[in-house]
């Protein structure tokens, strides 16, 4: 369930408001709390102003025994726990309750009177919290008569308010809050999650739902949205996309198609090129049979020998060009054995510095010894790196350098055997680069166009790569990655082969 994204937007938002709000209602039921008890404070302050001004009045018209009616018909107020005057010695004197004058008052009520602060709250069994407050009576000039001029104060008035009233206020103003927090919450919560799950879900599963379609290969659907919001832009993105992907798809099964009437016209050119290369390899073989005779029964200073010897040449040349047609067309399959990738190298480089080019090259050879061996047919491998080489030799008519390495790499979790042959030719200019492993494609006046192109095939068949970089500053390089041997990929290669 907390997989989708949108639940876990409605749970986080639907906690985040629920904590503001708690958090809301905590600090304002406090607040309303601290209110009413400032509310109840200045009732009681009000109120013991009140009777300290009527005691002063009574006591200054001399009727000192009217001070006790005053505090009892005070104290008759239903908030009212007592009201009493007690000595500065902790004795009552004077109290809205008539039992209790002569006792000691209560330790918490001359507690405040020995505080810097007049009030306090606690609890008085069995009327529960009161507010108590305290108000020192001075013994002023009027007072004299009765009381001396001794002491300064001559009592203190202590009300002791009761808050239970109070408690009831705040609890139904917490409570009307309260329920009044969780109404909110709800509604938000409830309408939070309507409009994501309207706005956001519904149209991303619908997208989803409409995506594996489209994975599944039906490009003619689409999403219908009229929002502009960004989801409205993300489907419309979306729609975009699937158009395009329904134009390219067009476009691809077109082109495939057009591939495949290619390569059956091909298969049809190759079929028919192998035939008349076989129809014209027997006849080659006579006639450069023919010839040569002729030129045999000649005598060495006939002219018409050089001319016997250049159509020989040509013979040949032709026979050449039929047999790289027919090994291109259908390469003989390779005898794959484990063969050492230094030892090929070191034989091809013997047979290619017959080449009457190599005169002027300087060779550079650099070969990393226990190299894993490879499982290939060393006679292709030995075709692909002369090729390449008299290739490099062709590319330095005026000399140069011919730099040759093998190594050892890691390619993809497989371990291969890496050659490196370069040369300091003029390079391979990009157009043509692209181009020179199309077969039939050369550059060379006396070339066939194949040579590349089954040196590509041959590398190809034993699982391997081969590229070219190029540039008219460091020459040409041509790569070869061969997978070293091991008993997997020899399973792995015999199946395919």
């Amino acid at each position: 369930m907390f997989h989708s994204l949108t639940t876990r937007v409605i749970a986080t938002t639907i906690s985040l408001l629920v904590a503001g709000i708690f958090i809301y209602t905590t600090f304002n039921v406090r607040h309303q709390h601290e209110m009413l008890i400032d509310s109840a404070r200045e009732s009681t302050e009000l109120l013991l102003h009140t009777v300290e001004s009527s005691i002063y009045n009574t006591m200054h018209l001399g009727n000192v025994q009217d001070v006790g009616s005053i505090l009892s018909m005070v104290g008759q107020h239903n908030q009212l726990v007592g009201v009493r005057i007690f000595h500065p010695h902790g004795i009552i004197l004077r109290s809205s309750v008539p039992n209790e004058v002569g006792r000691t008052v209560n330790p918490n009520d001359y507690k405040i009177y020995q505080s810097p602060k007049n009030y306090s709250i606690f609890t008085v069994p069995p009327h529960g919290e009161v507010l108590s407050m305290v108000k020192p009576i001075y013994n002023e000039v009027a007072c004299h008569a009765c009381h001396g001029s001794k002491s300064r104060i001559i009592g203190i008035l202590n009300i002791n308010y009761s808050l239970n009233r109070t408690k009831m206020q705040m609890l139904d103003a917490s409570r009307i809050f309260v329920i009044s927090s969780i109404t909110i919450t709800a509604f938000l919560a409830l309408t939070i999650s309507f409009l994501l799950v309207k706005f956001v879900k519904n149209p991303l599963d619908n997208m989803v739902d409409t995506m594996l379609k489209v994975e599944k290969g039906d490009f003619a659907v689409r999403i219908a949205y009229k929002g502009k919001d960004e989801i409205g832009r993300l489907i419309e993105s979306f729609n975009s996309m699937v158009d395009r992907l329904d134009v390219a798809q067009k476009e691809l099964e077109q082109f495939h198609f057009q591939q495949l009437e290619r390569a059956d016209r091909l298969a049809s050119i190759g079929e028919m090129a192998a035939g008349i290369a076989h129809e014209i390899k027997n006849p080659l073989a006579g006639i450069s049979a023919a010839v040569t005779i002729i030129k045999d029964d000649m005598a060495g200073d006939d002219p018409r020998g050089a001319i016997l010897g250049e159509v020989i040449d040509q013979v040949k040349r032709l026979d050449k060009t039929v047999n790289d047609l027919l090994f291109f067309g259908k390469p003989s399959l390779p005898e794959l054995t484990c063969v050492d990738i230094n030892t090929i190298l070191t034989t091809t480089l013997k047979f290619a510095s017959q080449h009457r080019g190599v005169v002027n090259i300087d060779r550079r050879i650099q070969l990393q010894p226990d190299l894993p061996p490879v499982y290939a047919d060393d006679k292709q491998m030995q075709q692909v790196f002369l090729n390449i080489v008299l290739n490099a030799y062709q590319a330095m008519p005026t000399g140069g350098t011919l730099s040759v390495t093998s190594s050892r790499t890691v390619k993809d979790g497989a371990e291969y055997v890496r050659v490196d042959v370069s040369d300091t030719g003029s390079g391979i200019p990009p157009q043509i680069l692209e181009k020179i492993f199309t077969p039939f494609y050369t550059t060379k006046a006396q070339g066939t166009g194949l040579g590349l192109p089954i040196c590509n095939k041959l590398v190809k068949l034993h699982k391997g790569d081969i590229n070219v970089t190029s540039d008219d500053t460091t020459g040409t390089v041509f790569t070869v990655e061969l997978p070293a041997y091991n008993h997997e990929s020899r399973d792995v290669n015999e199946e395919k082969i």
